[in-house]
């Protein structure tokens, strides 16, 4: 019998940054192999039904495309694809441990991808399968942040786990500022208001308007994703 989780739908967001590993770039197989043996093992134990939003910083990035000339609209395209990418790459690694899972893409691609339907990516979660949302919210100018804050509300998970290569939310960058202190709890409204990294403003808004708690924490620590669903303190939470 498995421990009683905190929550019974999540929404895991797994940055593209933390899929790379120590090389900063691509996807790091020894990384999405540990993640994935994380999800499968809170899964299986905990029986929380869980969906996942990847990024794709890990590939390309569209704000940084568009930054060095690109067209915007056209990096935030290439950068829904990366996602598909990581997504199924997640999938494939999940699926190897016995769990069942399925990638919903926002941008049709029938080959390697159902297209999102909320009622049916409900319907996978009840019968305890991992839904990866891919392509983002299928929009250019809009973050998968905002997707995963979006499709949270969608599903009507009870809160969205945020795993990043940092352990919580500071009140400067820690990696430039040795000084730098970690909140333990915040309110959105603060969050907007001393404008800290943790989400983009339309995200942060809409958890906000649909009262979805946010758990910030450490993806690279071992038992993390589970002390989230169970619960435990850690990392910063926001709500």
């Amino acid at each position: 019998m498995g421990d009683r989780p905190a929550y019974s739908r999540v929404l895991l967001k797994i940055s593209g940054e933390a899929l790379a590993g120590d090389s900063g770039y691509g996807i790091d197989p020894a990384v999405i192999k540990t993640i994935a043996n994380e999800i499968f093992d809170v899964v299986m134990r905990t029986k929380v039904e869980m969906a996942i939003v990847v990024g794709g910083g890990n590939i390309f990035r569209g704000i940084a495309g568009s930054a060095k000339g690109m067209d915007r609209g056209t990096a935030d395209y290439m950068g829904m694809l990366a996602t598909v990418i990581n997504a199924m790459a997640l999938q494939d690694a999940i699926e190897k441990l016995g769990l069942e899972t399925r990638v919903q893409s926002a941008i049709e691609m029938r080959q390697i991808a159902e297209p999102y339907i909320r009622r049916r990516a409900i319907r996978h979660l009840e019968k305890g399968r991992v839904v990866i949302f891919a392509a983002g919210t299928g929009n250019p100018f809009f973050s998968t942040d905002t997707t995963a804050a979006l499709r949270a509300a969608e599903i009507s998970a009870d809160a969205i786990l945020m795993a990043k290569n940092v352990d919580g939310v500071y009140d400067s960058d820690p990696l430039s500022n040795p000084e730098a202190v970690m909140y333990e709890e915040l309110k959105y409204i603060d969050v907007l208001k001393k404008s800290l990294r943790v989400m983009d403003s339309t995200a942060v808004s809409l958890c906000m308007d649909n009262s979805i708690p946010l758990i910030v924490f450490a993806v690279k620590e071992s038992g993390n994703i589970e002390k989230a669903v169970l619960g435990k303190k850690i990392g910063t939470y926001v709500r």
